[in-house]
């Protein structure tokens, strides 16, 4: 049955709404105090739902690793899976570990070997920190939520809304039929031109990771 609304209450949802501005706010404030004090960072991301056993899982650590040892701190979402692995690998060799938690329905537990966590309540605060405090996004196989993340940060590339900095893919096989799409459907009907497929690298050894941030940075400070 539909809810049929008295022209004289007041609407209480409409009431909150000021309210939550100011809580979207501090959201924002905490996690810009927070993560200013990071410094050079890349945030991993990746399915929760991948084994440990997976070869992907170990890759994310053995990345993070990597990574760490030439001089950057690890953001993840903080949860289970490939977010683990990459926070691990940070948290073995002795680096800046950060999880960017997100409060679910079924309770996203952080995983143990996060250095520095930061809870959120809105996605959409928490997306902006994986982006602005960080200088490489390295998407391992995932979902959703993966895709949401690959999908933000090609836009803003795409549209220049910041400037490029690398989006890698691991894992060929996964992406290949993504990429496939993109190269075909999405090139072909003209909904994206042929120099946004360069935004997107594909590896699938950590050391490439590592390798392909090195070769942008050194580049550009070198202009």
């Amino acid at each position: 049955m539909k809810k049929i609304k008295h022209p004289h209450v007041p609407d209480l949802d409409l009431m909150e709404d000021p309210w939550r501005v100011f809580r979207i706010m501090a959201e924002f404030v905490d996690g810009f105090d927070q993560m200013s004090k990071v410094g050079s960072a890349v945030s991993i991301f990746g399915s929760a739902r991948i084994k440990p056993s997976s070869p992907y899982y170990r890759a994310a650590q053995q990345t993070s690793h990597l990574l760490v040892k030439a001089g950057y701190a690890i953001i993840t979402g903080g949860g289970p899976s490939i977010m683990e692995a990459a926070n691990k690998g940070a948290e073995s060799a002795a680096g800046k570990s950060i999880g960017l938690n997100i409060d679910l329905p079924f309770e996203q537990k952080p995983n143990p070997h996060i250095n520095h966590l930061i809870n959120f309540h809105y996605f959409f605060c928490r997306k902006v920190c994986f982006v602005k405090y960080a200088k490489a996004f390295v998407i391992f196989p995932g979902g959703y939520g993966t895709l949401d993340e690959l999908s933000e940060s090609i836009t803003l590339i795409q549209t220049q809304r910041m400037e490029p900095f690398p989006v890698i893919l691991f894992g060929s096989k996964y992406w290949k039929g993504l990429l496939d799409w993109f190269r075909t459907s999405m090139l072909e009907e003209d909904c994206i031109e042929a120099k946004d497929l360069n935004i997107l690298q594909v590896v699938d050894r950590p050391e490439d990771v590592v390798g392909i941030i090195k070769k942008f940075y050194s580049k550009k400070h070198g202009q």
